[in-house]
């Protein structure tokens, strides 16, 4: 069997070692005599794999004491909405627009109550961040809102941009959680779909500092409630169990890398790598993104005749190269390169590219 060079954005590439580990214990898991996914949620085996998985994701981002851990479901769809019903306690928030994700949670949130558009780049077509004068904050907003890193568009914030603003920040880390270290203390809320950087799809991770608890109406419904499910250990009702155990190998195989420091430098190499290929290539390919603010995680490019792409998708699945099309909203290419992408992989696109560029420019 030959395993594909996996660029997808999601569900994306998961470790090879840690896939290899859930395949030797799928029938047996630790002499339990049963798999994870057959197991009670509420049995012995269960809890010490749930809190394992918390512990271990605690120590790689340095999670003080104040905020809980959740392992929920939905999406981070469902938390564009879960969010303003937990937090906006009949108040108004902020919203930063700087792709599709934080435009898509921009409009769920305008569903539930007040919120404001306090800067978008959508008239740049999301290639930049917002300067510091097209910014117009609420000082008494319940809380911000921003996508750290955005999927589709291929802008991140860089974690030195990252400032306090008086409010509680909440931030989409989907596609760039556990990349990189994160003071997460600066953020009152941190929310992450899974099948990126964390697991398989299923699972939704919300670190949540407790002050923001408790301040839902009595309306929403309990399973909504980030204090009911603080309170019941992520188990109000039953996780999705299988997604949370392949999480917590993840977070111990984030561990032998190294952890987020480890992580961090790797995948710089790896963007380096590819962004010197696009800029380096006459004009061949282009990355339309600021370079202050290109993500390290998800790279769109185009090629300079259009009439190519077709025939780079061929050409480059035929050569094991995965997922390369751009999202159906942008076009293009791109290039997804988590933390379970290797260097090796990354190295095997871009002499793929130089090549293609080399026969077809």
């Amino acid at each position: 069997m030959t395993r594909i060079h996996n660029f997808s954005a999601g569900p994306a590439a998961l470790p090879e070692e840690v896939l290899k580990q859930a395949q030797e214990e799928l029938l047996d898991w630790h002499g339990a005599g049963c798999s994870v996914m057959e197991m009670s949620h509420r049995g012995k085996e269960f809890t010490s794999i749930i809190e394992q998985a918390e512990t271990d994701l605690r120590d790689l981002m340095g999670i003080p004491e104040p905020y809980k851990v959740l392992f929920l479901q939905g999406g981070a769809t469902q938390q564009f909405a879960q969010i303003p019903m937990n937090l906006l306690a009949g108040r108004s928030a902020d919203y930063i627009v700087t792709g599709s994700w934080s435009k898509k949670a921009f409009k769920e949130a305008q569903r539930i109550g007040n919120v404001r558009c306090a800067a978008t780049t959508e008239a740049s077509n999301f290639t930049r961040l917002p300067v510091a004068e097209e910014i117009q904050l609420d000082p008494f907003a319940a809380y911000l809102h921003v996508c750290t890193n955005e999927t589709i568009h291929g802008v991140e914030i860089p974690a030195e941009r990252i400032a306090d603003t008086g409010v509680p920040l909440v931030a989409d880390m989907s596609s760039h959680i556990l990349s990189r270290p994160v003071p997460v203390e600066k953020f009152g809320l941190i929310y992450a779909g899974a099948q990126k950087n964390i697991g398989p799809s299923g699972v939704t991770l919300v670190i949540i500092h407790r002050d923001l608890l408790g301040m839902a109406p009595l309306t929403i419904p309990t399973v909504m409630d980030y204090a009911v499910m603080a309170e019941n250990g992520s188990m109000l009702n039953t996780p999705p169990t299988y997604g949370i155990y392949i999480a917590g190998l993840v977070f111990q195989w984030l561990k032998r890398q190294g952890g987020l420091e480890g992580m961090a430098r790797v995948n710089a190499e790896k963007a380096r790598l590819l962004y010197a290929c696009i800029d380096q290539s006459g004009g061949f390919y282009r990355n339309p993104v600021d370079p202050d603010c290109r993500s390290t995680m998800n790279v769109p490019f185009v090629l300079a005749d259009p009439d190519l792409e077709a025939k780079f998708l061929t050409e480059s699945r035929a050569a094991g190269l995965a997922s390369l099309k751009g999202h159906k909203s942008v076009g293009g290419m791109r290039a997804s390169i988590y933390n379970a992408v290797s260097l090796e992989s990354v190295q095997a696109l871009v002499d793929f590219m130089n090549e293609f560029a080399r026969r077809y420019g």
